[in-house]
């Protein structure tokens, strides 16, 4: 089993990785800012813990990630920065689209849109693709 200084240091490293530089890594220094406990939480169990448990590829789970957000309908920030970090990672635009509008059922149509709005947005502020 990780230790928990592994996972952090996973985190830490799985943080530059996929949200660098990114809407994600100014999410984190929002929390360090309010409750630094939240934010080394973040990095050790959300990341290193869970993002980087074998098992799925760093784009799988970004996408998953990123329909989660769209389902939940009211974490766009946190989509903003998985879809930057989906990107990241290897997604295509065409990927993240298809990921959002395969939620449509469960998220419903005013989540998908809005949605759609802030991954268009990280699209145009992304050098990906």
């Amino acid at each position: 089993m990780k230790s928990q200084e592994d996972n952090y240091r996973r985190g830490l490293e799985l943080l530059r990785t996929i949200h660098g530089g990114h809407a994600g890594e100014a999410l984190v220094a929002a929390q360090r800012d309010v409750c630094p406990d939240f934010a080394t939480m973040s990095i050790e169990w959300a990341l290193g813990g869970v993002m980087g448990r074998p098992g799925l590829d760093l784009k799988t789970r970004q996408l998953v990630v990123v329909a989660a957000c769209a389902t939940l309908g009211h974490a766009m920030p946190q989509l903003r920065a998985h879809v930057e970090g989906a990107l990241a990672v290897g997604a295509t635009r065409d990927e993240v689209v298809e990921t959002i509008l395969q939620t449509l059922f469960y998220a419903g149509g005013a989540n998908v849109a809005n949605a759609l709005h802030i991954a268009q947005e990280a699209f145009t502020a992304s050098p990906a693709e």
